[in-house]
């Protein structure tokens, strides 16, 4: 591709991303009300939190393999069918079961789109620009989840029907951005059977891990923090706020973060992020006031959100130093994340009613702790792809 049809792409792939994730944190300022509305304990709201991610866990791999044999571009549309029809259940079911049915139907259309953008977006930029491209796309994505808690605070004013029905609209306008790129550049087909095998190389095992422990620890922030802050007496606005600031300053790095991975090596920053995130997630169940408790919030996003670009431009690197396409590569990254996503609002929502909120956020911070001591002591020689 020329560099202006890349510029193109990369903003078409970021717009698809910012719409999923916004759709995708929406729920965060509506979770105090429907729990109170549907009496759900925190299980059952980890639960609901969950449905999103259990959806992309399965819908991962497929999303991956459509996105390496049929194309990019008929990848991103089926998950944009599945993220408008699903967010129309969402705006008008009532009951638990339909509305977690949704989060996650709305999941896996969530790992097509991903896996159809960013394997299209890796696969045209220049390998010493992965990091860079990563970030950025990560940006816009962030940027959603940014606007996700607005979106959600709305609807919590308005109601969920008619906020909610706004998707259909804005996932046709997508669909006609998308048929509007020039084609992508051919890459590698390898089967299942190469991707199992590819699955036992420490860089590629590094890589997932990197990429889902963050998701771990920010799923369990993203179910307790609410009803922490609403505890507290924050009002929906105040926690749709404090998510708005975090994902604010969550973007603002991303990109930076990238393109220090590109310079310095993935693993610099990293090193720094696990350090940071470990001593701020001890500081979460410490803090007692509305504003200390929302300050800490927005650090560790920051924290968990240096992660993500030199994690996902690693286990990018990897896979293709393993032949396997981007496709794949990103299929592996929705896996992990996924798992993360969901080890960390489902198992951190049952974990807190059985012992309390402390418990999950200290184990989230001795993951970190522990990743960060074996990193040290045993380092893995990171993938250089051609």
């Amino acid at each position: 591709m020329k560099a202006r049809e890349v510029r193109l792409l990369f903003l078409v792939a970021s717009a698809v991303v910012f719409v999923d994730t916004m759709f995708y944190a929406a729920v965060v300022p509506l979770l105090p009300t429907l729990t109170h509305e549907l009496h759900l304990s925190k299980a059952s709201a980890g639960v609901l939190t969950a449905g999103y991610a259990a959806g992309t866990l399965v819908g991962a791999i497929p999303g991956g393999m459509l996105a390496a044999r049929a194309g990019p571009r008929a990848t991103i549309y089926a998950g944009l069918l599945l993220m408008g029809s699903s967010s129309l259940a969402f705006g008008f079911l009532n009951e638990i079961a339909g509305l977690d049915a949704a989060r996650f139907v709305q999941g896996f259309g969530g790992a097509c789109t991903w896996a159809g953008s960013l394997a299209w977006l890796i696969g045209e930029v220049d390998v010493g620009r992965r990091g860079s491209a990563i970030g950025g796309a990560l940006a816009a994505g962030i940027g959603g989840a940014l606007f996700g808690p607005v979106i959600g605070t709305l609807a919590h004013a308005v109601g969920r029907a008619p906020v909610f029905s706004a998707v259909a609209v804005v996932a046709a306008a997508l669909a006609v951005a998308v048929a509007l790129l020039p084609a992508p550049s051919a890459q590698p087909e390898p089967g299942p059977v190469h991707l199992l095998e590819e699955l036992r190389r420490p860089p590629i095992l590094l890589g997932m891990w990197l990429t889902g422990l963050p998701a771990v620890a920010s799923g369990v922030v993203n179910v307790l923090a609410p009803l922490r802050l609403s505890a507290l007496g924050a009002s929906a606005v105040g926690i749709g706020a404090t998510f708005l600031i975090a994902a604010g300053a969550e973007a603002i790095i991303s990109p930076a973060v990238g393109q220090v991975s590109d310079r310095r090596g993935r693993m610099f920053p990293l090193r720094i992020g696990l350090g940071v995130a470990a001593i701020v997630l001890v500081c979460l169940p410490l803090s007692s006031s509305v504003v200390v408790f929302a300050g800490v919030v927005v650090l560790a996003a920051v924290a968990l959100g240096s992660f993500w670009a030199p994690a996902m431009a690693m286990l990018s690197d990897a896979a293709e130093a393993g032949g396997l396409s981007q496709g794949y590569a990103m299929a592996l990254i929705n896996l992990a994340w996924a798992a993360g996503q969901i080890a960390g609002a489902a198992g951190g929502g049952a974990l807190a009613k059985a012992t309390g909120d402390t418990v999950p956020f200290v184990v989230s911070a001795v993951l970190c702790a522990a990743t960060l001591g074996l990193m040290l002591v045993r380092p893995v020689r990171t993938a250089v792809p051609r």
